[in-house]
């Protein structure tokens, strides 16, 4: 069985980690060179950054803190933001990134997941779809969250599968920073709808939360950032809850 992942993202203005709520309030986190290092250190099975303005400011993602950032890490590192092109892509590729995530520019071009796919191969595509339920259904939200679509999300993971996406990061904007606990009922439709790599995001709490994601929504990774940035809970100490109820994890941490 492939091990469960737990997945710290760093979401980034202005070169500074911030975290909010809803993709509001955002407030400063730290530096990012330093917690992917430390995430690194803490067990981190992989990485997520992902420059939360560059879609609405027009602009592309820093190349020069991903560069800085890569340079830490020897683990996965997937990297979304202002991606638009195939060559937006290959500069973060080269940048030294291991996966792209393209969102907003997706939706509204969907070719380019199968450019993209034809260009650098699936694995490195990641599809960021972000959600709101409204009135039962699941409505994908681009440019941040700050966009209805009126597109229904768990037809858009499909035609993303069938374009040649590698794997889907599924964002309840709903749940996002709420520490709720991740939402269940969205994610048990993903799963049942795509046979693709689910990595959830959004409603984090506690370790029972964790627990839940994958015994419950049959998700293949779960991404944290408040939790894991301001030290509430420790990449292990999930990992260890996760061992404890039979859910296969990688327990090694990188030495210091």
């Amino acid at each position: 069985m492939l091990v469960r992942r737990i997945v710290p993202c760093l979401d980034i203005k202005e070169g500074r980690v911030v975290k909010g709520v809803r993709f509001v309030e955002l407030a400063d986190a730290g530096d990012p060179v330093a917690l992917a290092r430390r995430y690194e250190h803490e067990g981190a099975d992989e990485l997520v950054f992902l420059d939360i303005t560059a879609t609405v400011e027009g602009r592309k993602a820093t190349l020069a803190v991903v560069r800085a950032v890569a340079a830490e890490l020897t683990i996965p590192f997937a990297v979304g933001g202002g991606v638009k092109t195939v060559e937006d892509m290959n500069d973060l590729l080269r940048a030294g990134c291991d996966k792209v995530s393209v969102n907003s520019a997706a939706l509204r071009n969907p070719d380019l997941i199968d450019e993209a796919a034809r260009r650098f191969g699936a694995q490195c595509v990641v599809v960021a779809i972000d959600v709101r339920t409204v009135n039962g259904d699941f409505e994908v939200v681009v440019d941040g969250g700050r966009t209805p679509t009126g597109r229904d999300a768990i037809s858009w993971a499909q035609e993303a599968e069938r374009r040649g996406a590698g794997e889907l990061l599924v964002t309840s904007i709903d749940r996002d920073g709420t520490k709720a606990g991740f939402d269940l009922p969205l994610l048990r439709a993903m799963r049942a709808a795509v046979n693709l790599p689910i990595i959830a995001s959004g409603g984090a709490g506690e370790l029972a939360h964790f627990v839940d994601v994958f015994e419950q929504a049959g998700s293949d990774a779960a991404l944290a950032a408040t939790l894991f940035h301001y030290g509430e809970l420790a990449i292990m100490d999930v990992k260890r809850e996760l061992a404890a109820h039979h859910i296969p994890v990688r327990l090694e941490a990188v030495a210091v």
